[in-house]
């Protein structure tokens, strides 16, 4: 049995072979119109697939020949199937190129793990259905082992042109894709090697089996437990079982305790501060819990101690209005500065707020790296008009600036109301970073 179906949001189309207890494999998206004037990614996670492409490229100037493939529309219709996508490509001669890009498949075990994870908590579920990738389902599943986005070196190229690293055709191909996984992230899903109906009918298999065991007799339950006598137990401590796992991670942060008494509180305590820090205080005890617990973090390198100021716009961003008042004053700022705070915060933490906050001159080094990269990221002709003072190029005649960070990231400003105000996350790119300020334009 085969069929077809076009996926009208965004001019997608789709084409996929099911045999009798078989689950679709591959789908094929049409050629997407050119992307002149815009950024390739607009979601998070479709900035992280071009974050890996870029960490992993070793030449910049094969970058920027891919984002020049890809905005003129030379990337013909994309095939997408487990642990390869692939394009013919046309260089800017016309000439066609058999372009592909590999990503790994997970295993079984990967698999199960995240299915098992995903089952947990419904809004992970729900989110998917709507074509959402929120960031804590992909930290939930990197917490049980399982990396969904592509990381350094996870993107392996293979072009006709024999390149031996990333080529402008496999880059342009990468650049589409980022387009792609914006509108669908099953498309990632798929590359991964689950479809996306075999994923959610496993996750729907496994839901059905979870409430089934929610709902078995409590008698059931003790009945299938077999165990030792005590007095034979101790003293043949020989036959004693090995000791059980750790408890697995909560789903959830735990509860505070409530302060709603008939008592009344003592003179100068405020309750409603004191309610929303114990909930901050579980919530950041869950997040460190879930960093310890995951593969690999003896390696991270370890976290920097919030100043004062920055803990305050740290809390901010989720205080109620009567808490936050009392944060401005301890992160000195008026309520306009603590809300442009709380944006950057909200846009790359710590990192974010010191671009906000700090200009700074880059060192002759570092001043050659980021020109270089503004060389790159236009072509000639394209290229805005920018004025340099300092860490800032703001486009001359217009309200959007770029802010150079100590990282060597990109981060898009707008003028709004006479102020220089965050307009989105970083970007290694600094044409994406500028398609993000002038929102498109």
């Amino acid at each position: 049995m085969s069929d077809m179906y076009d996926e009208t949001d965004g001019g997608l189309r789709a084409n996929g072979r099911h045999g009798e207890g078989a689950y679709e494999q591959e789908r094929t998206f049409a050629a997407l119109p050119p992307a002149h004037g815009r950024g390739f990614a607009q979601s998070w996670w479709g900035h992280a697939w071009l974050k890996a492409l870029e960490d992993t490229a070793l030449d910049l100037a094969q970058l920027k020949a891919g984002r020049r493939l890809a905005r003129a529309g030379a990337v013909g219709a994309v095939s997408v199937r487990p642990g390869r996508i692939t394009a013919v490509v046309k260089d800017r001669h016309g000439t066609p190129h058999r372009s592909d890009v590999l990503l790994q498949r997970l295993g079984e075990d990967d698999w199960d793990r995240f299915l098992g994870m995903a089952v947990e908590r419904a809004g992970h579920i729900a989110a998917l259905l709507d074509r959402e990738m929120p960031p804590h389902l992909v930290e939930d599943a990197s917490a049980a082992g399982v990396e969904l986005l592509p990381g350094i070196g996870d993107l392996e190229p293979q072009c006709d042109c024999d390149a031996w690293d990333h080529c402008g055709h496999t880059a342009a191909l990468c650049y589409q894709v980022a387009r792609l996984l914006d509108q669908d992230p099953f498309v990632l899903f798929l590359m991964r090697g689950r479809g996306e109906r075999e994923l959610l009918d496993e996750l729907q298999v496994r839901s059905v089996a979870q409430a089934e065991a929610e709902e078995a007799p409590a008698d059931e339950e003790e009945g299938a437990l077999e165990g030792v006598d005590a007095g034979e137990a101790y003293a043949q401590g020989a036959i004693l079982p090995p000791l059980p796992d750790l408890p697995a991670l909560p789903p959830e942060p735990g509860l505070p305790p409530s302060l709603d008494t008939e008592a009344e509180p003592a003179p100068g305590l405020d309750v409603t501060a004191l309610e929303f820090l114990a909930a901050q205080a579980a919530a950041e005890a869950h997040r460190m819990l879930a960093e310890a617990l995951s593969p690999g973090h003896e390696r991270q390198p370890l976290e920097g101690e919030l100043t004062l100021e920055e803990d305050a716009v740290r809390l901010a961003a989720t205080a109620p209005a009567a808490v936050s008042a009392r944060l401005s004053t301890a992160a000195r700022r008026g309520r306009d500065g603590l809300a442009l705070a709380v944006r950057a915060w909200g846009y790359g933490g710590p990192a974010a707020l010191a671009v906000l906050e700090e200009e700074w001159a880059p060192e002759a080094e570092a001043l050659a790296r980021a020109r270089a990269a503004l060389d790159a990221a236009w072509d000639e002709d394209e290229r805005p008009r920018l004025r340099a003072a300092r860490n800032r190029w703001t486009v001359i005649g217009g309200d959007a600036q770029l802010r150079h960070g100590s990282d060597g990231r990109w981060w898009p400003y707008r003028k709004e109301r006479g102020r220089w105000a965050p307009a989105g996350p970083a970007a290694h790119d600094p044409a994406t970073a500028l398609a993000v300020a002038t929102g498109g334009e």
